[in-house]
């Protein structure tokens, strides 16, 4: 008797695709469907989710893109955002950009039309998606077949976290997704198989070299920016810091790389006077994973000095030497190399005093009790360091911060190291887009990507209102402990005080009407309150904590300039 061969079982291009995210240990999706995408939903539904694969829905292709932006941040793995062919791409790019420009490893994952609609007048057709993701990622990928889904995925996530870490985007034609092929015919072997799992190590003569300078400095300086949190070197930047009492500045990137309770630690950014006594006075700079940015006065003078000793440590060659002359460039992961200096440095004596850091931490904690100081006072209209003053002492220690808006996040940051120790990967903010909007989808996404963490965003009122619609996401998803505060001085507060500085208070389109933003959060299905008395800040986020929903809170708050927003415009930057 013939005996009937087994049936092959077939599968389509979106169970292939969702079969390669699997592998790569992806949770979550960020996006809005599109038709090209329906097989892709249809593997989620009938056998993703059993396997750990989910999509959430957003109400906004842009806020889909920041939140993968956002959990990036806070679980150092790739996020992965998707929108329809033509208009959802195009919702994309604002989120992809502000990734981008902060070195975020974000996948972003496109569908296009068939090909054999090719150069026709079909429904959302005719872009060139790849030619307008090319300036904001690293690496592109446009397929057409079924079977070179799963070698697409694998370089994506490669570039994506590869060296620096940056966006990459994923365009699959129509074509691919309905295509068909016999589940065994199809090969996914994990990230194990196809990329390093080990970082190398650095030359010896060069650790010696780098240790050699700071050793035989007078007045040495660490400069912690997001390489060093993309590593995770936090615990050995520490140990390395400690061991020579070398003072630690965090770039703004670096924030919580070097722990505020440490003995080395002088504060984030330029802005405290500990720290721009040291970027200018300093005699040798280690810079890690730093590209100096505006946020560092792209290390020109007078903030820093040209006579300077410079050992640059990145894992992207093309950045060392680039914003600044150096003495030293090492090519290199930061905690490699970390490790590497921190063994050679335990070959020599220990230090036990250094009397410049004895300076600078005088000059810090200086600094921070005119903070405090300026926090306690009970004004109304509530001053906006009294805001965020009751904001820090609340939050949990391990909270993760989002900011997000002009004025209100220099005073933010100001404060950023004063009141709690900061902890790795606990802020969030587009800081080199300088981008608005982010508070709703970061909180969002930072949120999913630790649940366990208590998430508080700070928002300007205009800023605020940029991605207001999915609130709605974050009400349906029921996150709880999700507080959203809006720093309410109804204006475009960054923009007032550039008028208000250099135009004479000749001022236009920076007046914004009276709104109640806790009003409007009820109406999504959060929790929403206004806060009008300095001693109900607290007690109105401690009534949001309990309240088992997102919440806003809508604070006014009094119009003032920052001087972070006055050294900007020294700078040139506003």
């Amino acid at each position: 008797m013939k005996i009937l061969s087994e049936e092959k079982k077939m599968i389509n291009g979106g169970d292939v695709l969702i079969k390669a995210l699997l592998k790569e240990d992806v949770k979550y999706m960020f996006g809005i469907p599109g038709g090209q995408f329906l097989n892709m939903y249809d593997a989620v539904y009938k056998w993703g989710r059993e396997q750990g694969i989910e999509t959430i829905l957003f109400r906004h292709e842009q806020a889909a893109a920041h939140a993968a932006d956002a959990y990036a941040r806070v679980t150092n793995k790739p996020g992965i955002c998707f929108g329809t062919v033509g208009p959802g791409a195009l919702h994309l790019v604002p989120g992809v950009g502000a990734a981008w420009s902060d070195n975020i490893p974000v996948i972003a994952i496109i569908p296009q039309v068939s090909s054999k609609y090719d150069d026709s007048f079909t429904l959302q057709g005719n872009l060139d998606q790849i030619s307008m993701f090319k300036p904001i990622t690293k690496y592109q990928r446009s397929i057409r077949d079924l079977e070179k889904i799963p070698d697409a995925v694998e370089k994506c996530f490669r570039q994506a976290v590869g060296g620096r870490p940056q966006p990459v985007v994923l365009e699959i034609y129509e074509d691919a997704f309905l295509e068909e092929i016999e589940e065994d015919k199809i090969k996914i072997p994990g990230p194990e198989k196809y990329r390093p799992q080990l970082k190398s190590g650095v030359d010896p003569d060069s650790v010696d070299e780098a240790l050699n300078l700071l050793l035989t400095a007078e007045k040495p300086l660490i400069v912690s920016g997001g390489g060093v949190m993309m590593a995770e070197a936090w615990n050995e930047l520490r140990e390395f810091a400690e061991y020579l009492k070398i003072p630690v500045m965090a770039s703004h990137r670096g924030t919580g790389t070097i722990s505020t309770d440490s003995e080395c630690f002088i504060g984030s950014t330029i802005a405290p006077s500990s720290n721009l006594h040291a970027a200018s006075n300093s005699d040798v700079i280690l810079a890690l994973g730093c590209k100096f940015s505006y946020i560092l006065a792209h290390g020109d003078e007078p903030f820093w000095n040209d006579n300077q000793k410079l050992i640059q440590v990145d894992i992207d060659p093309a950045i060392i030497g680039r914003a600044k002359p150096i003495n030293l460039g090492i090519v290199a992961d930061c905690k490699v190399f970390l490790k590497q200096i921190l063994n050679a440095a335990k070959k020599k004596e220990k230090v036990e005093k250094r009397e410049w850091l004895e300076t600078l931490l005088d000059m810090y904690d200086k600094y921070k009790k005119t903070l405090i100081k300026k926090g306690s006072k009970d004004n109304v209209p509530i001053l906006p360091e009294r805001l965020v003053k009751d904001v820090y002492e609340f939050m949990d220690e391990d909270a993760i911060l989002i900011v997000d808006g002009g004025d209100i996040a220099c005073y933010a940051l100001e404060q950023i190291n004063v009141y709690k120790p900061r902890k790795p990967q606990s802020l969030v903010q587009a800081i080199c887009m300088g981008h608005l909007g982010t508070a709703v989808p970061y909180s969002i996404g930072a949120k999913l990507g630790k649940p366990d963490k208590q998430v508080v965003a700070i928002a300007g009122d205009g800023s605020f209102m940029i991605n207001i619609q999915d609130l709605e996401t974050a009400a349906r998803l029921k996150l709880e402990n999700v507080i959203i505060v809006v720093a309410n001085n109804n204006a475009w507060g960054m923009i007032k005080s550039g008028q208000k500085l250099f135009m004479g208070k000749r001022y236009i389109d920076v007046d914004l009407p009276e709104f109640d933003y806790g009003k409007c959060a009820e109406g999504f299905g959060c929790y929403g309150e206004k806060v009008t008395d300095p001693n109900e800040i607290k007690p109105a986020l401690e009534r949001a904590k309990n309240s088992g929903k997102p919440a806003v809170i809508d604070v006014k708050i009094k119009y003032d300039i920052p001087n972070a927003t006055k050294l900007l415009g020294s700078m040139g930057i506003l």
